[in-house]
């Protein structure tokens, strides 16, 4: 078995239903797997019941048996249980903070080495990395590490956009970037703008979608990434 897991940016492209734009992306990785246990800790402002059924809608023509984990006694067992996991976004720490509460960073890393099913979005695709120190959310709650799960070795910046306010004097995007890389020159970082995704199919990296990623790695600032490039190589 080797790691199938889809990283997508973000949960809507402009003003478009929600997941609609992710149908093509999603749909190759749900062929043979039809039972899927949603995880919406990132989902703060929102009930988890609230959140679940915007998944199960937004997702429907997928036919997918889909469950919120928040609705099983053992959250480990629901884990094991699934064909794939489907992690929403939402406040990335408050996320974090929840999966190492119940115990499920490490059987996530597990599961998905064993080549169980992966979808996260937004905060669900920062989780995904070494760690969350690239992502865009205020740090509401402490979590234990802000090691992630590890599924892509290097960090991710979804919803990623350099735009300026004008009269805003406060640091764009790529500022912040930089000053991560800073601190840690070795580690690349990912900026994915709304409507890509990274989908690694065991040792295979792809940019899916029409727009360019940038890179952030050292010297190496805010370098496009072409649509369709292989990405492989930031797996070694």
């Amino acid at each position: 078995m080797t790691i199938n897991a889809l990283l997508l940016s973000s949960s809507r492209v402009g003003d478009t239903p929600y997941l609609a734009h992710a149908i093509p992306f999603i749909k190759p990785l749900t062929t043979q797997a039809q039972k899927w246990i949603f995880i919406p800790y990132a989902g703060v402002s929102m009930s988890y019941n609230t959140y679940l059924a915007s998944v199960v809608t937004g997702l429907s023509e997928l036919q997918l048996d889909i469950s919120g984990i928040h609705q099983h006694p053992d959250p480990r067992q629901a884990i094991k249980n699934a064909d794939g996991i489907l992690v929403g976004g939402g406040n990335t720490f408050h996320l974090l903070h929840q999966l190492y509460h119940h115990d499920l960073v490490g059987l996530i890393r597990e599961q998905v080495a064993q080549g169980k099913h992966y979808i996260g979005w937004s905060a669900g695709s920062n989780v995904s990395g070494l760690s969350i120190r690239t992502t865009n959310d205020m740090p509401i709650i402490e979590p234990p590490s802000f090691n992630g799960l590890n599924i892509v070795p290097f960090q991710l910046n979804p919803h990623y956009s350099n735009y300026l306010a004008p009269g805003h004097n406060g640091e764009t995007r790529a500022q912040r970037l930089l000053e991560f890389t800073k601190v840690d020159p070795i580690t690349p970082v990912v900026g994915l703008v709304e409507g890509s995704a990274l989908w690694r199919q065991g040792d295979t990296l792809s940019l899916l979608g029409n727009q360019s990623a940038y890179l952030f790695c050292g010297e190496q600032q805010e370098i496009p990434i072409p649509a369709g490039t292989d990405l492989s190589h930031l797996l070694r």
